[in-house]
């Protein structure tokens, strides 16, 4: 009989391996798609704040009680244009009350 030398892997051994990446991505996977959600929904809501504060800085200079639209009051947001949200959302201000909603 031939010595053999024992080199590489067997296939059971790629087997346990591929099954506890496989188990390990099954646990992660759903994690990461939640988080990426809420993440978003949090950069809406911090997205609707920034427009808000918008809305009052425009509303004190004028000083007439007028309520801007969107693109008049993100004139006062870094870049003068309304921020994009993760999610698709779209941002709205409400030119009765000036409250910002998405």
């Amino acid at each position: 009989m031939r010595k053999m030398d024992k080199k590489g892997f067997t296939l059971v051994e790629i087997m346990i391996v591929v099954a506890i990446i496989g188990l390990l991505a099954a646990i992660a996977i759903p994690n990461f798609v939640s988080a990426r959600k809420v993440a978003g929904d949090r950069a809406d809501e911090a997205n609707v704040r920034t427009i808000q504060a918008a809305v009052e800085m425009y509303r004190g200079a004028t000083n007439d009680g007028s309520v801007p639209t969107l693109a008049e009051a993100c004139i006062w947001l870094s870049g003068g244009a309304a921020p994009t949200s993760p999610t698709g959302a779209t941002y709205a201000v409400d030119t009765t009350t000036g409250l910002v909603s998405h």
